[in-house]
């Protein structure tokens, strides 16, 4: 009798072990069409649909294709922003280090972004990324606004250009970076040397201030 329970056990526990590498295996298993939030998509060769994952489910993907966000938010945020006459800020985030980011290596089309990523090709944002710690490296384009915490290659906005960390050109009425290395066209242009009308520059190491 207590062979038997003990053969019992053994195999239970062989059984939930072999699930959970299973299942370890499918969430690293590239797909070709995934949607997100879940809990098994780690790898995408292909399309994501993305809704918003929360800050504690969060686990980070990577793309390698088109990301497609869909939190309808977005859609009020710009109207919003221009009522109450206050301009984009993106300094209310948290930094995250790049393992625990999404990567999307081709092109994220987006309403808003609200999770951290670093997007390796081509972004369209509607509300650009909000709360959320970004990093573009090649184009970003949006109706509105771009906010970025880094931004490497050329940023361009209507309203607004705002980062961190800048290299490269923004173009839009406003733009805003404090540690920029490249050439700003716009209404009002401020980097961390100066502040110009129209367009302004910069190409020579900057000492930002850290707060």
């Amino acid at each position: 009798m207590k062979t038997r329970i003990l053969l019992t056990a053994v195999l239970l526990v062989n059984s939930l072990v072999y699930a959970s590498d299973r299942l370890k295996t499918d969430s690293l298993k590239p797909r070709l069409i995934a949607a997100s939030p879940s809990k098994t998509v780690r790898n995408v060769n292909g399309i994501l649909f993305k809704y918003f994952d929360e800050e504690e489910h969060f686990k980070p993907k990577k793309v390698n294709g088109l990301g497609m966000g869909f939190n309808f938010v977005g859609i009020f945020l710009p109207p919003l922003m221009l009522f109450t006459l206050q301009p984009p800020g993106n300094h209310d985030y948290v930094i995250v280090p790049r393992e625990k980011m999404n990567t999307i290596n081709g092109l994220q089309l987006s309403i808003i972004n609200m999770e951290p990523t670093v997007t390796n090709g081509l972004e369209i944002n509607i509300s650009s990324n909000v709360s959320t710690y970004a990093v573009t490296n090649g184009m970003s384009v949006s109706p509105f606004f771009n906010l970025h915490h880094e931004m490497k290659g050329v940023s361009v906005a209507p309203l607004a250009n705002i980062g961190q960390k800048c290299r490269g050109i923004q173009i839009g009425l406003y733009n805003q970076c404090k540690d920029f290395r490249g050439i700003q066209i716009g209404g009002w242009n401020e980097n961390g040397r100066r502040k110009l009308p129209l367009i302004n520059w910069n190409f020579k190491q900057q000492k930002v201030n850290k707060k």
